[in-house]
């Protein structure tokens, strides 16, 4: 008897370390995984100096990692990666302070479920658009191969907003912006923050890079469109339809399935 007891608690510690072991597995991954974003953004020619971040959450253990504030990308490893609680934004794992932009990235977390990373940059064109307080109307095929529409700007942040909880506020406008639209955050993966510059997001890290790259492309290209045509309007509901359905929802068909 005595035997078999200490063999189950062996058992039980040998369980309990591989539980550890895993979660310490899984959140190195994540960190791996979110350094690389950040990295990539300066490599997808998105982001200048330190003007920028990408998070990924990990809902299960509830947290999510992001870029530690003011660190240069040259000098960016995944051990500087911070991890904050997603329940109330509280460390817990990291040396460094996390990005400014916290705040704004935890509250669009929290508000959409179906995201699993976030990034902010303040890439040339999409930040000008921002800054002119404009939204990307759908001009064309490309932009709806991505957006069911346009990519919103939201309305500037009132005095109170921004001398109080600013980076917080900045995630409730951005949800604010899109319940007032009535918009699917999974179909507009994307929005202007008037005065501010763009956030996207995606399934992961990878996945909101990747958006902010391509709304870069699509702000450079409405400006061009604009250039030549000054009074074009926006495309035809029919072929938005057509371009954003056939490779998103149930009935998609483009790419190898």
């Amino acid at each position: 008897m005595p035997n078999r007891k200490k063999d189950f608690i062996n058992y039980l510690c040998f369980i309990c370390v591989q539980s550890v072991a895993k979660e310490f597995f899984m959140l190195e991954k994540l960190k791996a995984e979110v350094c690389q974003a950040n990295l990539d953004l300066v490599t997808e020619g998105l982001v200048i100096q330190t003007w920028g971040n990408a998070s990924a959450v990990d809902r299960e253990r509830g947290v999510i990692v992001i870029k530690p504030s003011g660190v240069p990308y040259s000098e960016m490893k995944p051990e500087h990666m911070v991890v904050v609680s997603l329940a109330d934004g509280k460390g817990v794992e990291g040396k460094l302070k996390p990005s400014s932009d916290t705040l704004t990235h935890l509250v669009l977390y929290r508000a959409w479920p179906g995201i699993g990373g976030v990034v902010h940059t303040h890439s040339l064109f999409a930040t000008a658009w921002a800054q002119a307080c404009r939204p990307l109307l759908a001009y064309g095929t490309t932009q709806a191969d991505y957006w069911y529409g346009d990519v919103p700007c939201t309305r500037k942040l009132s005095a109170a907003e921004i001398k109080t909880d600013y980076e917080a506020n900045t995630g409730e406008v951005i949800v604010g912006t899109f319940k007032k639209l009535k918009y699917d955050p999974l179909q507009h993966p994307a929005v202007l923050v008037a005065s501010h510059g763009p956030f996207t997001w995606g399934k992961d890290a990878h996945d909101a890079v990747h958006n902010a790259s391509v709304l870069e492309f699509i702000a450079r290209l409405n400006s061009e469109t604009l250039r030549i045509n000054p009074k074009i309007k926006m495309m035809q509901p029919v072929l938005l339809d057509k371009h954003f359905l056939r490779k998103h929802g149930p009935g998609a068909y483009y790419g190898q399935k």
